[in-house]
């Protein structure tokens, strides 16, 4: 159980009840009679009254990702109405989670097929119904054929048309903006499609400032450490806009992980996880909820960053009960992976790293995760053989996913390859190759974005090249891969440290009492005794 003290409990009731307030007149009566405050959406269709009652919620929690209880709405919108198509569209939008699954199932896609196939069939009565019903077939359409990019790519073309023939339709502009985001190549530094996207949905934010999409598609839009502070506003506001949903509740954090507002991470993940938690229950899931994982896993990350070890362990003891999530997605795989990893790793236990074993089924990317820990941590603690074992490991994994073509994980694993090598190369005295493997794998992190399911890097690779530039006796080299790690990822604790322990080895005292400052008013609630604030305390104590 995760531990939540009395108090947290009082503060997450608050910010549930203040959250209802902010958004009482987006009720909607769900699930025998409760009123669930999801938003407000305006999509009119021309199905009857009662499916049209019920179809405007069911898009409002299209547009916060609930999917589970999306595809249950649309469905009932065709039950009230047999010759409703719209409701088949829902339930074929709801089958593709357009930014957590990339790839679906074959399964799932026959099924999205289906939707498409019964919405076309039953011929939707005006131009523009069926307009979006040829956008989502767009996705569907030869599955078997054509890979997922190419697909998600004549969607993407699809929305546009429709969002052109309909430019008051702001559902239109918010789905096409989604598509610019989903397709966005990880390698663009411009931010090109993420930043076309913003530009519609900020406009139609300040028009609709309580529509759900508007608020959650600008905080993926934004989601990148140059942009991040564009969505704050938006971030601040989108669990006030659909407290109901408890991924609407986590999305904030997204933004405050990217901007270093720790506590703000906190309260946004407790209030997730407890929503989940309470929809687990009333479901009677057959196991832990993916998306409870994914609020665990953004706390576990925003507690070592704290030095709250004791809230990080209880997190890590929660996760090792679970036997089974549901649905078994890449989701709650990651939390799976990274959150053990995490908790090593940042408190710098090698030998605990070094013992992880990843979960029986666990995919080949989410696999590299436990790997990457074990290889680093056999390497820092002198295990040289293991660290040659699950470097070759890594490799292995990086082939299997160029193999399946998936580059965006493949280039995820081949950072944490060049990293851990360099580790292990360090081991072996071969101090020239270890620095070259570690900016190669800073470069490549640089070069790349993070998935969206994450909220970073297990530990960034330019935070690990600073690490190594202080073994090998270079201060004001480690000082400045510190400094550059603290711009993609600031206020991290141990890029902090690092900085500040860097600058105080280069003879920079201003610059060390600046970091150990930082770093101590960063660990305020720490309940860890870590010897890193012992030395930032002696160090402004002089």
């Amino acid at each position: 159980m995760l531990l939540i003290s009395r108090g947290t409990t009082l503060l997450l009731g608050a910010v549930l009840l203040s959250a209802g307030a902010g958004s009482a007149g987006a009720q909607h009566e769900h699930g025998g009679g409760n009123a669930l405050q999801l938003g407000r959406v305006h999509f009119p269709t021309s199905c009857n009254a009662a499916a049209q009652k019920e179809f405007e919620p069911a898009v409002a929690m299209l547009h916060s990702f609930w999917f589970e209880e999306s595809e249950k709405a649309f469905a009932k919108v065709t039950a009230l109405d047999p010759g409703c198509a719209m409701g088949e569209w829902g339930v074929a939008m709801s089958l593709w989670h357009e930014l957590w699954l990339p790839y679906p199932d074959a399964a799932t896609l026959a099924k999205g097929q289906e939707a498409v196939e019964k919405a076309q069939a039953l011929g939707a009565k005006t131009a523009r119904e069926r307009d979006y019903i040829a956008a989502i077939g767009a996705f569907y359409k030869g599955s078997d054929k054509l890979d997922h990019p190419t697909r998600a790519l004549a969607y993407e073309k699809a929305m546009e048309q429709v969002h052109e023939r309909y430019p008051g339709d702001h559902e239109a502009a918010a789905f096409y903006a989604l598509s610019l985001i989903a397709t966005a190549l990880p390698t663009d530094k411009t931010y090109a499609n993420q930043i076309k996207a913003g530009a519609i949905l900020e406009k139609l934010f300040a028009e609709e400032p309580d529509h759900p999409g508007l608020a959650h598609y600008i905080i993926h839009a934004y989601d990148y450490p140059p942009l991040a502070s564009r969505a704050l506003p938006a971030a601040r506001r989108y669990a006030q806009i659909a407290p109901a949903a408890p991924h609407a509740l986590h999305m904030p954090s997204h933004i405050f992980t990217r901007l270093g507002l720790w506590q703000d991470s906190v309260n946004s993940n407790l209030a997730s996880y407890v929503a989940a938690k309470a929809y687990e229950e009333r479901t009677h899931m057959e196991g832990a909820w993916d998306q409870k994982l994914h609020a665990m896993d953004y706390l576990e990350y925003a507690y070592l960053q704290q030095a709250r070890d004791g809230k990080a362990r209880a997190v890590e003891e929660e996760l090792a009960a679970i036997q089974k999530a549901w649905p078994a997605t890449i989701t709650a795989s990651y939390a799976f992976a990274a959150i053990p990893a995490r908790y090593a790793l940042e408190r710098g236990d090698w030998k605990s790293a070094a013992a992880l074993e990843p979960r029986a089924g666990t995919p080949a990317s989410m696999a590299a995760i436990t790997y990457f820990a074990r290889a680093i941590g056999a390497a820092r603690s002198g295990a040289i053989a293991q660290a040659e074992s699950d470097v070759a490991k890594l490799s292995e994994l990086h082939e299997a996913l160029i193999r399946a073509r998936d580059a965006t994980w493949a280039d995820q694993v081949e950072i944490q390859r060049q990293a851990a090598r360099a580790w292990l190369l360090h081991a072996q005295g071969r101090n020239d190759e270890a620095m070259e493997s570690m900016r190669a794998a800073a470069g490549l992190e640089a070069a790349t974005e993070k998935h969206p399911t994450t909220p970073g890097a297990i530990m960034p690779a330019a935070e690990l090249l600073g690490d190594l530039l202080l073994e090998a006796g270079q201060p004001a080299a480690a000082l400045a891969a510190y400094e550059a790690s603290l711009k993609s990822s600031p206020n991290r604790f141990h890029g902090l440290y690092g900085a500040a322990h860097a600058a105080k080895l280069s003879s920079e005292p201003a610059k060390a009492k600046k970091y150990f400052a930082q770093l101590l008013e960063l660990a305020d609630p720490a309940d860890a005794e870590r010897p890193e604030l012992k030395e930032a305390e002696e160090a402004l104590a002089q």
